[in-house]
């Protein structure tokens, strides 16, 4: 804006006006613009945001009515940040300029002092450019300021893309997978401890009822640890078999990254990789856990398996007889049903609890409608991100792109007047712009990747573990959002260099 309106300047400068009186043109914009910018922001920050939060996560939890606070100090904040932003570099620039003579501002801003770039200095690379490439080198060093414009705002909006829409499928995916490819029962029904035999019977006949496919007897028990951030007690399940083949029917032990099968030794267990994560454990070492009476036991891990949600260890009967010191013995069913639907799985659940001899049953539609409740309320918020990351890609591009043929006017009508096609003219000026965004579409690929590992360590709670992989759509999503805007802004810069007239802009301002 401040070299738009050089010309002006000088002659307000010649006018007698002093340079606080040209400068405050530019700061009174810088302070108008950001000073409604701010408001809107502040309002929508107040309102609109804390309302789609609390309507993301009120879905599926019990909370109160949403109060809405005024916060002077984030908004004092707010404010300063984006005074700064506006009106600090507008004095800046506008003091730099005027520090010139009246008459040479009403001349025209002399180009750059050329000198040699960094490609120069590896002539085997620099004398295979061509001319136009070789141009276009000069050009990306010769305007640096809107080379890191350029690199930082498609990074910030290609991060933003790249981390909302890993984090949508890392949570999209675990629901799936846990009750797919990895739990396979439906219901675990434990026991009470002093059965008799006439209740084991009953017990015996509803597992062979026509519901159920197949049932596996196992070893279950709820142990404790202190651990996560804020030092929360943890439940875990402990499931102990004495028929590790059968097992794998109920259950697929596997490493996540690798898919290679978890086997169940004598000399330690398996457990769950959130609980590894929040132990701090690998395979080797030992950690202790409280079982239900309370007393200490200390566990060897041989295995670290994919789990999503819940706490789980799982170990063989003579692992379980080395660390409980007692005889195995079994006290609960895993159950497979027909009919795996979540109304049936609650009707057969009801219908076990019913039994004198069961204590109670562990049904798998509680940590679906759990897992259902943390997707829901995250993706609502995830895409939140991602508008906000689209609209700062179009805004930045557009703002940078127009600023860039703005400037630039007078040079690309020379270059058409000496016969350059529109669309050469375009390329001339636009090849920069896909080659800037280019690199801020990689440099974005690493902070979104950061992002997202952030979010996905901090966001689910302790007994919930989002899948760390990044899906390819998470990439190629940010790239073609900045090709589709690339693609809009070329056309509008093709129209716009079409249109032009070249005598006018260059026509002397003398």
């Amino acid at each position: 804006m401040v070299d738009e309106e050089r010309t002006n300047s000088g002659t307000l400068k010649a006018l007698g006006y002093g340079n606080a009186d040209v400068m405050l043109k530019f700061t009174v914009y810088g302070f108008a613009a950001s000073t409604l910018g701010t408001c809107i922001g502040v309002l929508a920050g107040h309102t609109l945001l804390p309302l789609i939060v609390a309507h993301a996560y009120s879905a599926g939890f019990t909370m109160p009515d949403i109060m809405l606070k005024f916060h002077p100090w984030i908004t004092m904040a707010a404010f300063a940040l984006a005074w700064i932003s506006a009106v600090v570099p507008a004095w800046l620039a506008a003091s730099k300029e005027l520090r010139e003579k009246p008459a040479s501002l009403l001349l025209p801003k002399p180009p750059a002092k050329g000198s040699k770039i960094l490609l120069e200095h590896f002539p085997p690379l620099w004398n295979r450019l061509n001319f136009t490439h070789k141009v276009t080198a000069r050009n990306i060093f010769r305007y640096k300021t809107r080379m890191f414009m350029t690199i930082f705002g498609v990074c910030g909006a290609v991060s933003l893309l790249t981390a909302g829409l890993a984090v949508q499928s890392s949570i999209g995916q675990i629901g799936n997978r846990q009750f797919e490819e990895l739990i396979h029962y439906d219901l675990i029904v434990a026991e009470e401890s002093d059965t008799n035999s006439a209740q084991r019977e009953e017990i015996a006949t509803t597992l062979k009822g026509k519901t159920v496919q197949s049932s596996t007897a196992v070893r279950y028990e709820e142990l404790s640890k202190t651990a996560g951030k804020e030092n929360d007690k943890q439940s875990i399940t402990l499931l102990a078999t004495d028929d590790a083949y059968n097992f794998n029917e109920y259950l697929t032990l596997r490493d996540r990254k690798t898919h290679q099968p978890q086997i169940l030794v004598n000399n330690g267990a398996v457990i769950s990789e959130r609980l590894a994560e929040m132990l701090n454990v690998s395979v080797g070492d030992t950690f202790t856990v409280n079982d239900e009476n309370g007393a200490q036991r200390t566990i060897k891990v041989a295995g670290i398996s994919e789990m999503y949600i819940g706490h789980f260890i799982f170990m063989n009967a003579q692992c379980y007889e080395h660390v409980f010191g007692d005889q195995y013995s079994t006290n609960a069913y895993m159950v497979r049903l027909k009919d795996h639907s979540n109304a049936n799985t609650e009707r057969q659940g009801a219908k076990f609890m019913k039994l004198a001899a069961v204590r109670g049953v562990v049904q798998n539609t509680t940590q679906k409608n759990m897992v259902s409740t943390i997707v829901g309320s995250l993706n609502q918020i995830m895409e939140v991100l991602i508008l906000v990351a689209v609209l700062l890609a179009v805004v930045i591009l557009y703002d940078l792109t127009n600023l860039n043929v703005s400037e630039r006017i007078r040079e690309l009508s020379t270059i058409k007047v000496l016969g350059f096609h529109t669309s050469e003219t375009t390329m001339y000026i636009y090849r920069e712009t896909i080659l800037l965004s280019l690199l801020g579409i990689l440099a974005g690929y690493g902070f979104g990747e950061w992002l997202h590992r952030y979010i996905i360590t901090e966001v689910p709670p302790d007994e919930v573990m989002f899948d760390p992989a990044i899906s390819w759509i998470a990439l190629a999503a940010p790239a073609i959002v900045v090709a589709v805007v690339l693609a809009v802004l070329g056309w509008i810069v093709y129209r716009q260099l079409e249109t032009v007239d070249m005598l006018e802009a260059l026509k002397s301002v003398e």
